[in-house]
């Protein structure tokens, strides 16, 4: 079977991001079935230090699809064009987006519904183009994979599909993810910290919020304690950050190895999450998989993927997150509770399970 898969994002955005659990993602299936071939499509290069199974061909067919008309001429010509040319059987879009103008079986993946649950996070341009097409992608596609039961519940709701046609693909944790011992962690904490205990936090959205309850927590508790925060940030975080009383005990660290980021990860008093949006969860499951306890959103899908192994606010009340930052400070029972909790929540998320259910998918969409 020839396999067709729009990787757009392959290799793309935060390093606990969609870009690094769709490489994940596919890095197992095709290794998984060797004896199928996979058309890796893109609108751009693809970064030289990702590597491919013998398997895959990859294609990389512009222009960049660098607005919403552009994705439309992509899709809707470019990738037609594509996977006649390459005898495909079937073609996986793994971005929430298909093509409306082959016949061909598709398996849609959809890992972002911030367009309808917190518009916000996309330019208006994206949510008007993904409010109006959504309904045809789903119609359009034979089968649909989903990262959590909330998203899938949301589709089901919002534009009446059969559940049926729906698979719920939850994300697998990479190994690589692990607990350290105190020396170790002593020895991140010298190279990062001076020596001190910090917090960590991926960069993504409410990072404002999160000054607030750092400060709060701050000036409640006496602490020495410190606040890391890992990949890129906006220029308004970092404009509100020159102001504030505490920046000196804030870290920025951008364009860290996935080497760094786990010992940073393992090394931490606590992870906090304070997204309003989030249908992956990878920092607090990888931060879980580390024995370290997680502090994040009620929001959305993070109670599900999260369980009980999780304290959790309201992000939008910077007291009620420094509240929880400050419960997991203080009481020492309730850490070692959510660190047990978390290492029974993790070892839900294999990547096995993951591409077993994708590939299941992909065969539903090839012989419905």
């Amino acid at each position: 079977m020839i396999i067709a898969v729009n990787t757009r994002f392959l290799g793309v955005g935060q390093p606990d991001g969609y870009g690094n659990f769709l490489f994940q993602c596919l890095n197992q299936l095709t290794e998984k079935y060797p004896k199928h071939q996979f058309i890796y499509i893109s609108d751009k290069p693809f970064h030289k230090n990702l590597v491919f199974a013998k398997n895959v061909t990859t294609v990389i067919a512009g222009p960049k699809t660098k607005n919403t008309l552009l994705t439309k001429y992509w899709f809707n010509y470019k990738i037609p064009a594509l996977l006649r040319k390459h005898k495909a059987d079937v073609f996986i879009s793994m971005d929430g987006v298909c093509s409306l103008r082959t016949k061909l079986p598709q398996c849609l993946v959809i890992h972002d519904l911030s367009f309808l649950l917190h518009p916000p996070i996309l330019k208006k341009t994206q949510v008007r183009f993904l409010k109006k097409f959504t309904p045809q992608f789903l119609a359009k596609a034979k089968t649909i994979a989903i990262i959590s039961q909330f998203s899938k519940s949301v589709i089901v709701d919002q534009y009446k599909i059969a559940q049926d046609k729906i698979e719920v693909l939850y994300p697998g944790i990479d190994e690589i993810f692990k607990s350290i011992t105190q020396t170790e962690k002593e020895i991140i904490r010298e190279k990062y910290t001076e020596g001190k205990e910090y917090f960590f936090c991926i960069a993504g959205d409410n990072l404002i919020n999160l000054l607030k309850a750092f400060s709060f927590f701050k000036k409640r508790q006496k602490s020495n304690m410190l606040m890391l925060i890992a990949g890129k940030t906006d220029e308004q975080f970092l404009k509100e950050l020159k102001t504030f009383k505490f920046r000196d005990e804030v870290r920025l660290l951008e364009n860290l190895s996935k080497e760094d980021m786990v010992k940073i990860t393992a090394a931490a008093y606590a992870m906090v999450h304070p997204v309003f949006y989030d249908s992956l969860a990878m920092a607090p499951l990888r931060a879980m998989q580390c024995e370290v306890p997680v502090v994040t959103s009620n929001t959305g899908a993070l109670p599900e993927l999260c369980g009980d192994a999780a304290l959790y606010f309201d992000p939008g009340d910077f007291k009620d997150i420094a509240e929880k930052m400050m419960l997991v400070f203080k009481d020492e029972d309730k850490v070692k509770a959510l660190i047990k909790a978390g290492e029974i929540q993790s070892q839900r998320y294999q990547w096995d399970k993951t591409t077993g259910l994708l590939w299941q998918s992909i065969l539903d969409a090839v012989n419905k």
